[in-house]
């Protein structure tokens, strides 16, 4: 079996776990949205599918991706104002957005503490998530700087 096909019936088979049919298009757009370290907005999963699947369409992968959420296959999220994106990490983390790029970074929950939620009166945490919003640096500016305070000292 080649890999590709190995990967749909892997697919397949986590689709039908979480109690949804596979159907040609799910599978091709969990093949993606399954897999990816990015944070797509549903039109940037139709335009990634139709690359392989030019027949699925713009519905099919909106009511796709509201499935694979209701199944807890993947979260959706609204990071910024109007912007929706689907998360294929459902454990636990915060995030990091670029404010040049607008890329979306996790961040390791175990990086951020967050205290006295138990402290909020009258209102019941289900769950809770950072979101960090600020400029990434390049390696070579961070290289950079750390080299001028090398000097400094």
């Amino acid at each position: 079996m080649s890999p590709a096909r190995t990967d749909h019936v892997q697919i397949a088979a986590r689709l039908e776990h979480a109690g949804l049919r596979p159907s040609a298009q799910r599978v091709a757009i969990a093949s993606y949205v399954l897999a990816t370290e990015d944070h797509p907005s549903a039109d940037e999963v139709w335009n990634r599918v139709r690359v392989d699947f030019p027949m699925v369409s713009r519905a099919t992968v909106y009511n796709t991706l509201l499935a694979f959420r209701d199944a807890g296959l993947l979260r959706q999220l609204v990071l910024a104002e109007g912007c929706v994106v689907y998360d294929p990490k459902t454990e636990p983390h915060h995030h990091f957005v670029d404010d040049d790029t607008g890329a979306i970074h996790d961040i390791p929950w175990s990086a951020i503490a967050v205290g006295k939620l138990d402290a909020l009166e009258g209102i019941d945490v289900r769950e809770y998530m950072v979101v960090v919003r600020g400029r990434a640096q390049s390696a070579a500016a961070t290289k950079s700087r750390a080299k001028v305070k090398a000097k400094k000292a």
